[in-house]
């Protein structure tokens, strides 16, 4: 079983929201990375504001945004081409 599933996908807004196990902010480094490699995605940036984790992923040279709130609990990816990465983020979602 994986530790990771797709709770909403959303082909026009380019965006996968998923289920992740618990984290806090200091804990999502290494979940995060785990769900990077399972996606087997690269990390090309990462920022860290007072409650957000933002990366910048490649998947097969397509760009997405890795966004991680942890009062929320919540984990969304971002499209950031929309219309150009449709199909690179369906395929994602299936993975999931």
């Amino acid at each position: 079983m994986s530790l990771f599933s797709v709770i909403e996908f959303d082909k026009d807004a380019g965006r996968i929201i998923f289920s992740i196990p618990e984290f806090d902010f200091d804990s999502f480094e290494m979940i995060g990375k785990q769900l990077v490699s399972a996606m087997d995605a690269t990390i090309t940036e990462q920022q860290m504001d007072a409650d957000l984790h933002s990366w910048l992923i490649d998947f097969e040279g397509a760009q997405f945004m890795l966004r991680a709130e942890h009062y929320s609990n919540s984990v969304w990816l971002e499209a950031l081409a929309r219309t150009e990465n449709q199909e690179e983020l369906a395929f994602i979602a299936g993975l999931f």
